[in-house]
């Protein structure tokens, strides 16, 4: 299995700590390699990262990366990178064949949760999403989260940073199959600006969208210097096959 992980934004909230939120280290880690090591223990063979702001100099760190871990690392240049990072898992999508673990490059998850994400395909879905009930967890940002509203099954509803309503967090790690990149370009061929979320949102809506609770795991999206101090403090702890 293929893994994609989006790396392409200027990542202005962790600007403060790093000028690269990917090669922005973690207890003596990159977040990027963080994210390779953590796919190839998931029993991925190789990962494609969406590139765009300052691309050069974090696919020069490529080959080094892809070493250590064990796995190949390849580049799927986004033409814009100020777009939506919709336009990322296009990008990607298009260097992979079959599904595909979808991460985010500043999220880090415990044992367990890709792992186990890996394993939950199936012909009823085009997608799944790995989600946390703990909607009041002091380690979601409420203001940059992306919210679930699940039904029955535990399908997604609706999904986004302004519904209304839900019952969960999106944790930034998705199954994905060919559909996801289908679904996001027929959102941008109906006048959307081609987020990720506006894809999820269009297989929700056929009930193509899945989700899988990770029933209280450790994850963290490092997005701002305060998750940065959160991550140096327990990423050791949480992930000691990484540190030890």
């Amino acid at each position: 299995m293929d893994a994609l992980i989006i790396a392409a934004g200027f990542g202005s909230r962790l600007r403060d700590v790093s000028d690269s939120k990917p090669l922005t280290l973690v207890a003596g880690i990159s977040l990027l390699e963080l994210g390779v090591r953590q796919a190839r223990a998931a029993g991925v063979s190789r990962v494609v990262v969406a590139t765009g702001h300052a691309a050069e100099r974090l696919e020069a760190a490529f080959p080094a990366i892809g070493a250590r871990c064990g796995v190949e690392i390849v580049a799927a240049r986004v033409e814009d990178w100020s777009k939506p990072n919709g336009w990322s898992v296009l990008a990607g999508a298009a260097r992979i064949d079959g599904e595909f673990l979808l991460m985010m490059s500043d999220h880090i998850f415990g044992a367990g949760i890709l792992d186990r994400l890996a394993q939950q395909g199936g012909a009823d879905r085009g997608v799944t999403l790995a989600i946390d009930r703990r909607i009041d967890s002091p380690l979601v940002d409420p203001d940059d989260a992306t919210w679930v509203e699940t039904g029955e099954r535990g399908f997604i509803r609706a999904i986004g940073k302004t519904i209304a309503r839900y019952d969960a967090v999106d944790c930034g790690a998705f199954l994905a199959t060919p559909e996801l990149a289908d679904a996001i370009r027929a959102a941008i061929a109906d006048g959307k600006a081609g987020s990720l979320s506006e894809g999820m949102q269009r297989l929700a809506d056929a009930d193509r969208a899945a989700t899988m609770e990770i029933d209280g795991a450790w994850w963290l999206d490092v997005d701002d210097p305060r998750a940065h101090a959160l991550a140096e403090a327990q990423a050791p702890q949480y992930l000691p096959q990484f540190y030890g």
